[in-house]
């Protein structure tokens, strides 16, 4: 079987970019920008959670970017942050509460790609019910912890 020649230069023509583009892509300028691949993210276990800070230092003054992994059955009991904190949920169901009496029971999912905001110094509670969920939180640190239950 004969195949045309102008066949032939189109075929030899794709398979060269193809070929290039398995070479991959240019350097990137590290100047420009930096790239974390899911691998390089370094979390840290908690009790019923796992975090890994992007950006900052959450304990310091100043922005923070951080990942709350909560596995599933675990969460917060009530409590309040001193700032506001911007979170971006992105894998999983988000249960959230409100208030100092603690009843998880009641607690309102927040699916995967909705925004929240906890705002300074209001009582909240928070976590995982029958899945892993995974949220990006931002906010100004010092990013402390109060407890405010009521028993």
């Amino acid at each position: 079987m004969r195949i045309p020649r102008a066949a032939f230069a189109v075929s030899l023509v794709v398979f060269s970019g193809a070929i290039g583009s398995a070479r991959g892509a240019a350097e990137l300028n590290p100047k420009a920008i930096t790239i974390q691949m899911p691998n390089d993210i370094k979390w840290r276990k908690g009790t019923g959670s796992e975090s890994a800070v992007l950006v900052g230092d959450p304990s310091k003054p100043g922005l923070y970017i951080t990942l709350q992994k909560w596995l599933p059955h675990n969460n917060s009991r009530p409590h309040f942050h001193p700032n506001d904190r911007y979170i971006y949920v992105l894998k999983g169901t988000w249960w959230v509460a409100t208030g100092p009496k603690y009843d998880f029971a009641s607690a309102t999912p927040v699916p995967a790609g909705s925004y929240v905001t906890h705002y300074g110094k209001e009582i909240h509670y928070d976590g995982a019910k029958d899945e892993e969920c995974i949220l990006e939180i931002v906010g100004m640190g010092p990013a402390t912890s109060t407890a405010a239950e009521e028993k």
